[in-house]
Order: C-alpha cells, then sequence, then structure tokens
C-alpha cells in the first residue's frame, strides 16, 4: 500500500500528552502520511502545541477543532474525517504514544476489506508522570529497558511492544467486534464513507467504539489483528465520567437489534451543515 495515510489524534485539554503524542510521531520511519488533531473544545494551549509543532515537522497537520459541548468523540472524529486527504486513516488517541516504526506497520498490514485493531500497554500513574515531566521519549526505549519498567511495576505487560509474524492468525477474529479499542485502529477511507463514519448520537463516554465496528463489520468490513505489530503506549490518565454509559448501551442495544449500516448522525451530517 503506498497511499497516503491520515493520522487521526483525538484531544481534550491535556497538551501535555498532545505534545509527547506529535514528538512520537515526528519520530516515524514511514513519511507518508499527515496528521489531523481532532479537537473536543480545548482551551488555547493545545493550539499553542499544534502551531509548534506545524514548523518543526515536514508533514501536513491540521487542528480541528469544535465547541466544548460535553464528551463528543464520535462527532470530534467525524470532523477530522472531513479534513483528512488519506485514502488509509489510523485513529490514535492523544494519550497513546506511537513507536518508530507504528505507521510503517499499519501500512504493512493494510488490505482492502479489512481493518486493523491494535493493542496497547498502560503505563503507571507515575510512570506517565515522570515521562510527561522529563519529556523522555519512551516511545524509542530497547525491550531491554521495558523489562526493566515491567519489573518495577511502570507497565502492566509486555507482549504489545514485542513483533511477530504472525501471518494468517491476524485473521483468527475476523468477525469478533469485542475488544477492539478505537484509539489504535486503521480503516480504509471508502469503508469509512460507506458507514457514513462514526455516530454522533452516541454522546458522553461508552459504546461509540462498539457501535462502529458493529456497522463496519456488519457491511462486510472484517477485522485484522495488529497485535504484536502495532501496540502504542497509553499513559495513565484518570477515569472518565460515566454518566451517560447507561443512554449509550441502551443506543448499542438497538443497533445490535437492527441491520443499520450507516450511522444515524455521521459525516454526512456534518457535511449537510455547511
Amino acid at each position: 500500500m503506498t497511499e497516503l495515510i491520515s493520522v487521526i489524534v483525538t484531544t481534550y485539554n491535556r497538551e501535555d500528552a498532545l505534545d509527547a503524542v506529535l514528538r512520537s510521531l515526528a519520530g516515524q520511519t514511514d513519511r507518508n502520511f499527515e496528521v489531523i488533531v481532532g479537537d473536543d473544545g480545548s482551551g488555547p494551549a493545545t493550539a499553542k502545541v499544534v502551531s509548534a509543532w506545524q514548523a518543526r515537522v515536514p508533514w501536513r497537520l491540521e487542528h480541528v477543532w469544535q465547541k466544548d459541548d460535553g464528551f463528543r468523540l464520535a462527532e470530534c472524529r467525524n470532523r477530522a474525517i472531513l479534513a483528512a486527504r488519506g485514502a488509509y486513516l489510523i485513529f490514535l488517541d492523544a494519550d497513546c504514544l506511537a513507536r518508530p516504526d507504528f505507521v510503517a506497520m499499519h501500512r504493512r498490514l493494510a488490505e482492502r476489506g479489512w481493518f486493523v485493531a491494535g493493542n496497547r500497554i498502560l503505563l503507571s500513574q507515575d510512570a506517565t508522570a515522570a515521562v510527561l515531566r522529563d519529556g523522555e521519549a519512551v516511545e524509542r526505549w530497547p525491550f531491554t529497558r521495558w523489562i526493566g519498567e515491567r519489573l518495577r511495576g511502570g507497565i502492566n505487560r509486555l507482549s504489545a511492544l514485542t513483533h511477530l509474524p504472525l501471518g494468517p492468525l491476524r485473521r483468527l477474529r475476523a468477525s469478533a467486534w469485542r475488544g477492539a479499542r478505537g484509539c489504535n485502529i486503521a480503516v480504509w477511507r471508502a469503508d469509512l464513507d460507506r458507514i457514513d463514519g462514526f455516530d454522533a448520537a452516541f454522546v458522553g463516554w461508552g459504546r461509540e467504539d462498539s457501535d462502529f465496528f458493529i456497522r463496519l463489520m456488519r457491511s462486510g468490513v472484517r477485522r485484522k489483528d495488529g497485535n504484536f505489530a502495532t501496540g502504542v503506549i497509553h499513559l495513565w490518565h484518570t477515569e472518565a465520567n460515566r454518566a451517560a454509559l447507561p443512554d449509550n448501551e441502551r443506543r448499542l442495544d438497538e443497533v445490535k437489534g437492527s441491520d443499520r449500516i450507516r450511522a444515524r448522525r455521521g459525516l454526512s451530517a456534518l457535511s449537510n451543515e455547511s
């Protein structure tokens, strides 16, 4: 796959983590990509971080902001999708650091008719604080150093940092939507357009990713595992407010009980606004 890749990074008022994520993307071995920062209503400090990196990187870096009106991750992603120019899109949260071969490995796994779901390691609260305070490029650490961090309890596992040529084993969960996480996935733009992107009817934390995967797989796209290839380093954060989860669970149940493929409030809803 040789087409341009768009990396969509979603953020909200966490400029220290966003700065670290953009630093990790600046160190990629594959340079044929752009970055769209989807901003769910952050203050001016986030825009300053993006502006500073725009002057430092050779690839296109855009900041797409929407007003702060609660947790609206699905709509934020859709706005970023509309600004993207790539044929293949990688979704990455702004608290997930990408190792130098992250884009290259996603490109290697790209295949028509499939989306790729990657995994992650979790940094502890203390390890995260140290990384953000010192500005250390942990995404470049050798594996031996990660072993030491695991022994100290700074991370929860090592498997997401290893590389294995799994071949056909990556297709074993082709029809399983459970377990896939929106913080590290890659999807063809044409497949996103077919299902009208993420469903902005999901507001507040929870289940917008599950809805997305169900509709995507219902449209005929299958899942390929990015485990042991595209793992990211997830920074610690406080737990999100889950007050909206019961309503989102009901929305998800409605989707599971239907044959819907297209989002109720997706990309087309934003396109019609302009």
